[in-house]
């Protein structure tokens, strides 16, 4: 059986957007919602069901970034909602980032305590263009010419 000290609840650490690094996850903010667009409604699986994503534009006193809500979040993402976004990840789009919170992430209204913030509209982290640059090492090919080196320098002593 778990340790009831173990098995507890962590205390959330919140995140600020400016914190924010492409290809991270498991994080929490605080954000208040600039603006929302609905920018793809189609129904899945017959009528009663549908898929429903909007781009929205979020931030804090840091930064803003692009939230891309799916379904039942789309509700809630309105302009001037403060909400909460637990374990979300930063999934990357056209070598930009997005903050989305997928099933295993959460979004919910922010608690009445949560002070109002204005949020710092000229540090758009979405703007921001990336670039996947993938060093390769070739190990077999260093080590050959070392060895192929002092192989040489024995024969000239011979």
């Amino acid at each position: 059986m778990a340790d009831s000290k173990s098995a507890g609840l962590r205390k959330p650490v919140f995140t600020k957007v400016d914190q924010l690094r492409p290809g991270t996850s498991g994080h929490t903010l605080t954000v208040k919602v600039v603006d929302s667009k609905l920018v793809v409604q189609r129904p899945v699986n017959g009528p009663q069901r549908s898929l429903r994503i909007a781009e929205c534009l979020v931030g804090d006193e840091t930064g803003m970034i692009v939230f891309t809500a799916k379904n039942d979040q789309v509700d809630l993402m309105k302009a001037g909602v403060i909400v909460t976004v637990r374990n979300a990840k930063i999934d990357m789009y056209k070598g930009s980032m997005r903050l989305a919170a997928d099933r295993w992430g959460r979004v919910e209204k922010a608690a009445e305590d949560q002070a109002d913030f204005k949020v710092k509209e000229d540090n758009n982290l979405s703007l921001i263009e990336f670039e996947l640059v993938r060093i390769i090492e070739d190990q077999d090919n260093t080590n050959n010419n070392t060895n192929d080196n002092s192989a040489n320098d024995n024969n000239e002593s011979k």
